[in-house]
Parts: C-alpha cells; structure tokens; sequence
C-alpha cells in the first residue's frame, strides 16, 4: 500500500482536508515538505481500516531537511489520496517517531 500511496502524491494524485490546510498554515509545513516527507523513505506506522470517513492510515517520513512527519491519509484506492492531517510528533510521545509510547 505505501508504494501506491507513493506513487499518488509522486503523481499530484492528492488533495488535502480543509483540516490538513490548517494544520499545515498552523504548524509552518510548506506542501513542498509534506510531498518530500511521503517521497522519502515513508513508513506506514499506524492502520485505521474502520475511522469513520474512510479507510486511512499515518505515515511516518522525513523531509529532504531531516524533518520528521507523520501524515495521516486514505487509503489509495480513491483516486486521489486525501491528506487528512499533517503534524511533527513529539519525540515525547512517540519512540523514534515510529510507535505510541504507553
């Protein structure tokens, strides 16, 4: 599924939520960052099949910068990926920015 989502926004195949356009204008994230975060070495680190809009997932990537995001999206199978939230995890609450901490 990541190679698709890849490919997607490698492609413009997105868009983002009127929440996402906040979050990103909010917490200083250019669009440039949130395509570079999702082009690197992206890692899919959490699965939400049931979330009510519609099957999605968070991804975990690092800008060209060296900084991390997490980005949450759909699932590909739209034909254009949604960008539901974007966000830099806190290193306080996140383990390597990969797994919840307890």
């Amino acid at each position: 599924m990541i190679d698709d989502i890849k490919q997607k926004a490698t492609t413009g195949q997105y868009e983002y939520s009127r929440h996402a356009v906040d979050q990103t204008i909010k917490r200083r994230i250019a669009v440039h960052e949130v395509a570079e975060a999702i082009a690197s070495q992206s890692l899919i680190i959490e699965d939400y099949p049931d979330d009510k809009y519609g099957p999605s997932c968070l991804l975990f990537g690092v800008t060209e910068a060296g900084r991390p995001l997490h980005i949450q999206c759909s699932y590909p199978d739209r034909p254009l990926i949604k960008i539901i939230t974007v966000y830099e995890p806190d290193k306080d609450l996140w383990i390597d920015y990969k797994i919840r901490r307890k």
